[in-house]
Order: structure tokens, then C-alpha cells, then sequence
């Protein structure tokens, strides 16, 4: 397995990960955003991809910049953003290994913390989180209210 930058030739398949990841999302919106990435339009800072020896794409993860983040002390912060590992690959270290490239790439950069974020349900998140060294160091419940206009 080999864990590199995203590059072009990757846009099918990192799209495809990121419909099974967010498969609520909508589809158009998720094309979009693979279309704006490589426009140059980028939502993520760095994205990293693990590869197996025959090139197949077996997970990615998306790194941003985020002014704040819950429980950290410095600012900006790097955040994961997204963070997937194909259901095939999963329990061989291939999700930990996208976690170091964005650790390593937050270090050479001067950063001293890193975050990240999961929904209250996904306990096997919160265990894989946990399982490479993050804390658990805030539970929130976000609202939304339309406002008539």
C-alpha cells in the first residue's frame, strides 16, 4: 500500500469514495465539488490517497485549514475533513496510514494539533479515532432554524 496525493487520474474513484462515504449527499453536488477541486477551486487543502500495488484506490483522506476547531488551542487547525477506507481494506492499517500522511503534513507546516470530527452515531469512527490517538473532547447537537423572510 502506498499512500500519495490525489492526482487526476484519481477523479473517479476518489468521486465514488466520496458518494459511499456521504451517500445522503447529493450526487450532482458531489460531482460538482470533484469538478471544482481539480479546476483548481479547492474545499480541502490537501487530499491523500492510499493505493494498493495494482494502483486501486483503497481509501482517501481531506485536510483543511480551519480557524477554529472544538477543544483545540492554536489557530488555524488543520481538520480532517473526511476520512474513508474502503469496507475490503479496513483492519489493515490503511486508514492509519492516511492519518500519518496528514499528521506529517500538518508537522512540516509547524502545526502542533490536529482534528477531526464524527457524527454522534458512528461508534466504529469514534473507535478508529481513538484507536490512533485522538481524545474525545467535545458531544454537540447543531440546530437549524428558517427564518421567514
Amino acid at each position: 500500500m502506498r499512500i500519495r496525493p490525489l492526482e487526476l487520474r484519481d477523479r473517479g474513484a476518489w468521486a465514488a469514495m466520496r458518494a459511499a462515504l456521504w451517500p445522503e449527499a447529493d450526487p450532482d453536488e458531489l460531482a460538482h465539488e470533484t469538478l471544482q477541486h481539480f479546476a483548481g477551486a479547492r474545499s480541502a487543502d490537501e487530499v491523500f490517497v492510499a493505493e494498493d500495488v495494482t494502483g486501486r484506490l483503497l481509501g482517501f483522506l481531506e485536510l483543511s485549514l480551519r480557524p477554529h476547531a472544538e477543544g483545540c488551542l492554536s489557530s488555524p487547525v488543520p481538520y480532517i475533513e473526511a476520512w474513508y477506507v474502503a469496507a475490503e481494506a479496513r483492519g489493515a492499517g490503511t486508514g492509519q496510514a492516511l492519518m500519518e500522511a496528514a499528521e506529517n503534513w500538518a508537522r512540516l507546516r509547524g502545526f502542533s494539533e490536529i482534528a477531526s470530527d464524527a457524527m454522534l452515531e458512528n461508534e466504529a469512527s469514534h473507535a478508529a479515532h481513538r484507536a490512533i490517538g485522538f481524545e474525545e473532547v467535545e458531544r454537540i447537537v447543531c440546530f437549524r432554524k428558517s427564518l421567514a423572510v
